[in-house]
């Protein structure tokens, strides 16, 4: 037909970057603030970012299974999970990295306004990116968790054979390996997950939330 644009044809390997003038922010008579109150704790983004077998994950959700336990709102955005769906469509460009970052982060922001605690596990190695969704929500809202761990220990954890891959030169583009991590300048907490235990790591989160007075002190006991 003269005129339709179609997917296949003129779009492809384009951007759409105009924005519709017909979109506008819905105020909800619902707010944060009241979903807090009914949580009983703030919501927060607690961002675990580091390489690949540093134990974001491990540590993600052991810290959402004590929440959870001290009755807690909270979800975990797991890196492989969230690129089974929301993610699908992304490769691992660097362009495509940053939009998977920005994507998590926008999502991440929502949870909060639903009154959860969001918990995210993302390599997320550029600092940039982790920023850009530290500056999507207000200050103290983003708790920037660093999980520190040497790249030999992480390559021992390798379960999934990632780093031997990359080494071989089948996988491109891998963090720590032919492409950079940028450790956090001041991230709000430096968990050694080469060396310490999980209980420990896991003690460290729930002391950085008491002291934030996102969630209070009896319940973290």
């Amino acid at each position: 037909m003269p005129g339709l644009i179609t997917a296949d044809s003129d779009l492809e390997g384009k951007e759409l970057t105009e924005k519709s003038s017909n979109v506008v922010w819905h105020h909800a008579t619902v707010t944060r603030e009241r979903r807090e109150r009914q949580n009983g704790h703030r919501s927060v983004i607690l961002w675990f970012t580091g390489l690949s077998g540093a134990g974001k994950s491990t540590l993600a959700h052991a810290t959402e299974e004590r929440l959870h336990q001290m009755g807690c709102r909270t979800f975990v955005f797991d890196g492989d999970n969230v690129r089974h769906g929301l993610c699908s469509d992304l490769t691992f460009s660097a362009r495509d990295r940053e939009e998977n970052i920005r994507r998590i982060g926008e999502m991440a922001k929502l949870f909060t306004e639903a009154g959860v605690m969001a918990l995210t596990a993302f390599i997320s190695p550029f600092r940039k990116d982790r920023e850009r969704v530290r500056s999507l929500v207000p200050h103290g809202d983003f708790l920037e968790i660093y999980c520190k761990c040497g790249l030999e220990v992480c390559e021992q954890r390798d379960v999934k054979g990632l780093y031997k891959r990359a080494r071989a030169g089948e996988i491109k583009d891998f963090t720590g390996i032919s492409s950079p991590y940028e450790e956090p300048d001041d991230p709000e907490l430096v968990v050694e997950t080469g060396t310490e235990s999980l209980d420990a790591s896991v003690d460290k989160v729930i002391a950085l939330l008491r002291e934030r007075g996102i969630v209070d002190q009896a319940a973290a006991e």
